[in-house]
């Protein structure tokens, strides 16, 4: 009897998104950067283990509608070479992410927490004096 495998019941989850490493936020206008990513559609933001990610819902061309399998197989990308059932998406759900935000709306009352309830943060101007030095009277 052949060994049954989650591959046989996959629908292609992994297949279906693509999450890319941010920088980490910073100050209130990163975190109004990572709003505006929010605001397309098929966007999330998480956090895991201390780092951010972009979360891009788009489906691999190469997935094929019919059975869920790749149409390119054989010569599919060294990204899904490396990947490995052990990673496997195959159950849907929620992850147990630090932070998650699924819209602009989320991270926009984020930041009013975060920053002192949306109190307007005045931008930095920089000095000419030349940083470590000082000015003899």
């Amino acid at each position: 009897m052949a060994k049954k495998v989650l591959c046989d019941k996959c629908s292609g989850l992994c297949c279906r998104y693509f999450a890319l490493p941010i920088d980490t936020p910073e100050d209130k206008g990163d975190y109004d950067d990572i709003r505006w990513f929010l605001c397309h559609k098929d966007i999330t933001v998480f956090v895991e283990d201390g780092d951010w990610y972009i979360n891009i819902k788009n489906r691999c061309r190469h997935l094929s509608e019919k059975d869920y399998s790749c149409r390119i197989y054989k010569k599919r990308p060294r990204i899904c070479r490396g990947y490995s059932h052990r990673d496997c998406d195959f159950t849907e759900g929620e992850y147990d992410f630090e932070l998650h935000f699924t819209d602009d709306k989320q991270m926009e009352e984020y930041i009013k927490i975060k920053f002192s309830n949306n109190v307007t943060e005045k931008p930095k101007v920089k000095s000419k004096k030349a940083k470590g030095k000082k000015r003899k009277k």
